[in-house]
């Protein structure tokens, strides 16, 4: 069965999109630890990060670079932190979380709600600066 990050990509699932190109796919967390929190994950469902071919890495880090950047326009930040976890959802994927101190990327701190609204407004801002 294919992951939800797999039925995401084929439009089985909602989410808020933020970029897309032909390999990778980002959109915002719908548990998000702070404003803009965003997933990027490769199209191809690869669970375990390291067992993705050498060039589909590299990929994902250079489309999470630019992902990170457009983020950092939207929600000035001190940084975009980069996580990966990979232990809740079976499908290569990387937290860029928008920080203002270091604790701001510590998973066990209580988790943002945003209305649907909200949450398509955060996106909006992110993919107009892609």
């Amino acid at each position: 069965m294919a992951s939800i990050f797999s039925r995401i990509v084929a439009g089985e699932i909602p989410c808020y999109k933020v970029a897309e190109d032909d390999k990778y796919f980002a959109f915002l967390d719908i548990n998000p630890m702070v404003k803009g929190h965003t997933l990027v994950i490769p199209k191809r469902e690869v669970d375990y990060i390291f067992d993705l071919e050498d060039e589909e890495l590299a990929g994902l880090h250079l489309f999470a670079k630019r992902v990170a950047k457009a983020l950092k326009v939207a929600f000035p930040c001190q940084r975009v932190g980069v996580a990966v976890l990979g232990m809740e959802v079976p499908h290569t994927h990387i937290h860029l979380i928008p920080l203002q101190r270091e604790s701001d990327m510590l998973f066990s701190n209580p988790k943002l709600t945003f209305t649907p609204e909200e949450f398509a407004d955060i996106a909006k801002q992110i993919s107009d600066n892609m």
